[in-house]
């Protein structure tokens, strides 16, 4: 007898919600083993390759390349025993917004409802199969649920609804609606039906469920299917679950489900606006707002309208700077490394943060605090194919300028690859975005939120510099510093901009701190 297993999308950052579907890497019918990787996925920090908890063989694809879903929904199905039921077909690929998959009519699990017994003696629960002694000792009603019951396949979302039981979520349907066939109620169970968890809605309720028919031996309210997430946003909304039909696989209900809920989409005037004058909408192209530029967004408008943010500039001469470059380049210590402005950058910030705490330290708005770090986790901006990422280096105080050059040369060619975990992109300390490699003097960066400090590198360049009173040629750099206004004075950040700038206008100064 086959045994579907359903592996739904993990959590592969910090706060993950949802990630991008980028590419599957196997096909239904395809034989896996435990950790061959499945798809790539791009989260809201980096593009992810998901490798299989389960060996077998893939049954089903739930979700299309170029879907979103939330963390805790259902993406693939895996028989981890195919050999003892070589007849069972291979479901198809999942298509439409849903993203559900037919289940085989050879398969003895699909269409078993939540309660009923199987063959081998497993009762059908939310996540999953369980046996008849481990039923009878199952959480209380109250656990949320965030997975469909593997291999079965919804009908559509009133008939997943059904499933769980609750009246006041399954919309009546017609008979007759669908060209398939109609899902009949599960069977009552020998069991009597146990209390609600909770009292019934008072009859007063301004915006009632719609009645449905009731599920013979089904509890009057049931858990609703929804990730974690989903459940968060529900409560910000104040939207009640048990009153949203849920449209993902299994029904699942999504974060779309709850937005519709707390405000329904009025239909669009059967004749749409004309566009504003002198602008041809048929040579327009629109592209959805996702994946890191959609993360990018939402930190730096987050960051620009929370923390109060000072910009100083300081215009230092590099020219010694670039002759100790020279000259260790000729050495053989530093023959295995690209020795560029921003390592010497790097090194002088993590010098000059030990005289300056406060610019290595963050606001901590919920316990009204000041935390600061006894280390430096420095972020580097990084231009890639996929957009601005900031992959961080640890520890980088503890490194000498080889050990910099080594790690920057390695976090670049990671990030270009779009190989940077999304762990290497959390817990930044400070950054540093080198402006210059494309001409730029100056600018004025924008903080990556939970820092106090971001310096901005412009492009080294000859410039007419005053030496000794007199007028000469020089290697002329400007550095910009961004600093948190309320952790940071400005007498405090100019000291620091200052202390970095000294460094690299005399690098021997090192040797003194």
């Amino acid at each position: 007898m086959s045994h579907v297993e359903t592996f739904a999308l993990p959590d592969v950052g910090e706060g993950l919600t949802e990630a991008e579907i980028l590419d599957w890497r196997v096909a239904p019918g395809d034989e896996v083993g435990v950790n061959q990787i499945l798809v790539e996925i791009e989260t809201a920090k980096a593009a992810v390759e998901l490798p299989s908890p389960y060996a077998g063989r893939v049954t089903s694809l739930l979700v299309t390349p170029g879907q979103t879903v939330d963390v805790g929904v259902p993406i693939i199905t895996i028989d981890t025993d195919p050999g003892s039921d070589p007849a069972t077909p291979v479901a198809a690929v999942a298509t439409g917004p849903a993203g559900a998959a037919a289940a085989g009519p050879g398969d003895d699990e699909a269409g078993t409802k939540i309660g009923e017994m199987t063959a081998d003696g497993r009762i059908a629960t939310l996540v999953g199969f369980v046996s008849a002694g481990a039923a009878s000792g199952r959480r209380p009603r109250r656990t949320p649920a965030a997975a469909p019951v593997p291999g079965t396949a919804p009908v559509n979302g009133a008939a997943a609804s059904a499933q769980v039981g609750p009246a006041a979520v399954a919309p009546a349907a017609p008979a007759a609606s669908s060209s398939a066939p109609a899902v009949p109620p599960a069977p009552a169970p020998a069991r009597p039906a146990p209390a609600p968890a909770r009292p019934a809605p008072v009859a007063t309720d301004p915006h009632p469920a719609p009645a449905a028919p009731a599920v013979a031996g089904a509890p009057t309210r049931g858990v609703p299917l929804a990730a974690p997430p989903v459940r968060l946003l529900a409560r910000e909304l104040g939207v009640d679950l048990h009153t949203v039909t849920g449209s993902g696989p299994g029904g699942v209900i999504t974060r779309d489900d709850v937005r519709q809920a707390a405000a329904p989409v009025t239909p669009a005037p059967a004749t749409a606006a004309p566009p504003r004058s002198g602008i041809d909408t048929s040579r327009q192209t629109r592209v959805p707002i996702r994946g890191v530029r959609k993360a990018t967004a939402a930190a730096m408008v987050g960051s620009a309208f929370t923390a109060p943010q000072v910009t100083v500039f300081q215009s230092i001469d590099v020219t010694e700077l670039m002759a100790l470059r020279q000259r260790l380049r000729d050495r053989r210590e530093f023959a295995d490394v690209k020795l560029t402005p921003l390592v010497f950058a790097a090194r002088a910030v993590c010098l000059a943060l030990r005289r300056a705490p406060d610019l290595n330290a963050h606001w901590d708005e919920a316990a009204q605090e000041i935390v600061f770090s006894d280390y430096v986790n420095l972020g580097i901006a990084a231009d890639t194919p996929r957009g601005l990422v900031v992959p961080h280096i640890r520890d980088a105080d503890a490194l000498d300028l080889h050990g910099l050059a080594l790690a920057l040369a390695d976090l670049v060619e990671t990030a270009r690859a779009g190989r940077t975990s999304p762990a290497a992109m959390s817990g930044g300390t400070f950054t540093i975005t080198n402006i210059g490699v494309f001409g730029i003097d100056a600018g004025t960066p924008i903080l990556n939120p939970g820092e106090a400090g971001i310096l901005a590198m412009g492009a080294v360049k000859a410039a007419p510099w005053v030496v000794d009173g007199e007028l000469a040629v020089r290697q002329v750099c400007q550095l910009s510093l961004t600093f948190d206004h309320r952790l940071v004075d400005g007498a405090q950040g100019a000291r620091f901009l200052s202390d970095v700038g000294a460094l690299l206008t005399d690098p021997g100064l090192a040797l003194a701190w």
